[in-house]
């Protein structure tokens, strides 16, 4: 049986293609995290508790970010949907085709895990504003919103930067009779 080393792997149409939609994903994530940054602001401005609560729901119900927190970003335990599919079936794919990637793989791991405590964070400290409505507790709020932020884009970034090659070069389906056609596999 011949191994193929990965620098010798050709870039595959299925590779390119879950890179791509990987990108278009991350540029969601990136769409929504605006509402963060105008939330932070609103949390300092005075928005009252209960529209700032409201809000947050909208987030959750409406947006990728928030739905990560339930479906993926609880990679230890709550493993679902998108980050599911990336933490145990993605990542691992990109680790058997290119076993050097590992350390990138665990960061990436370790963020969804830490990006779930920024969530946490920002609504426990928007739960708190009932009883403590004091420009601390805000500012604690816009803190937690703006580091959640911060490190998302980071994670986002650091993970385009580093999975590219890799995620090229994915074993491609159509030899064993899959087709990739109109944006989707399977």
């Amino acid at each position: 049986m011949t191994v193929t080393v990965f620098e010798d792997r050709p870039e595959t149409a299925r590779g390119r293609w879950l890179y791509q939609a990987l990108l278009a994903t991350h540029a969601h994530i990136r769409d929504h995290l605006a509402s963060v940054d105008r939330l932070a602001e609103a949390v300092l401005d005075g928005l009252p508790t209960n529209e700032l609560q409201a809000e947050l729901e909208a987030l959750k119900a409406n947006t990728t970010l928030w739905q990560f927190q339930v479906s993926c970003l609880r990679y230890c335990g709550l493993v679902h949907m998108h980050h599911n599919a990336e933490d145990t079936m993605f990542f691992d794919e990109l680790e058997q085709t290119n076993p050097a990637i590992s350390p990138v793989i665990e960061r990436l791991r370790a963020d969804h895990r830490a990006v779930s405590d920024y969530i946490d964070t920002v609504e426990t400290g928007t739960r708190a504003l009932k009883d403590d409505d004091s420009q601390a507790a805000r500012r604690a709020v816009a803190n937690a919103l703006q580091a959640l932020n911060e490190h998302l884009l980071a994670h986002l970034d650091y993970e385009e930067r580093n999975v590219e090659r890799t995620a090229r070069r994915l074993r491609d389906f159509s030899s064993e009779g899959i087709r990739l056609e109109s944006g989707s596999y399977g």
